[in-house]
């Protein structure tokens, strides 16, 4: 097989595994269940991934990635708001609509193998972010650990939440959490974020 045509297998088989861990518990998807809805066969997951398990954690780390990658590259720029911060997660988690209810059952309820690499990519996020902070230090705010760890659990807050409890809120208002309404969301939740920090 060239490059080309195993980087395609590798990511048809994320993507069915992506849709089979998405719709069902880890424990009752086959990776018989998830080579037949890549098209390929069963060996190609050993092949590329050791097990179901490397599977899965691969499946984390990819569809994770691209929003860290993000968030760093929105740091490194210098110019942000708090607000870019919630419209990246929003996006991204408007892409796999059913992806915060996998994080929290791995990292609340112990469900599958990717506590650790979430762990892995939290922890890159914030160090990332400590850092970042530390430059701007005196320019805007004063950080003391303590205000980023409340900054980092109440931004986690604000963006799991409406993601994760979306159908409820959607059917209470009436009407559906779409761009535009997230976008507002992710404004007023960044100003909230910055007030309580200026308060501080």
């Amino acid at each position: 097989m060239g490059n080309t045509q195993e980087s395609e297998v590798a990511t048809r088989l994320i993507e069915a595994a992506r849709e089979c861990f998405l719709s069902d518990e880890y424990h009752r998807v086959t990776t018989r269940q998830i080579a037949a809805k890549a098209g390929v066969a069963v060996s190609m997951i050993r092949y590329y991934f050791g097990s179901k398990d490397g599977l899965y954690e691969d499946m984390i780390r990819q569809t994770l990635l691209p929003l860290i990658d993000a968030v760093e590259q929105l740091s490194l720029d210098g110019d942000w708001e708090f607000s870019d911060f919630f419209d990246l997660y929003y996006s991204t988690m408007q892409k796999n609509p059913r992806f915060p209810a996998l994080i929290l059952k791995i990292m609340a309820l112990n469900q599958g193998p990717g506590k650790n690499v979430i762990r892995q990519l939290l922890e890159r996020g914030r160090q990332r972010g400590a850092r970042r902070l530390q430059e701007i230090q005196g320019k805007e705010f004063l950080f003391k650990n303590s205000e980023y760890d409340l900054i980092r659990i109440a931004f986690v807050s604000l963006a799991m939440l409406p993601m994760l409890a979306k159908p409820v809120f959607e059917e209470q208002m009436g009407q559906v959490m779409g761009p535009e309404f997230l976008k507002q969301l992710s404004d007023f939740n960044g100003c909230l974020l910055k007030t309580a920090l200026q308060s501080m």
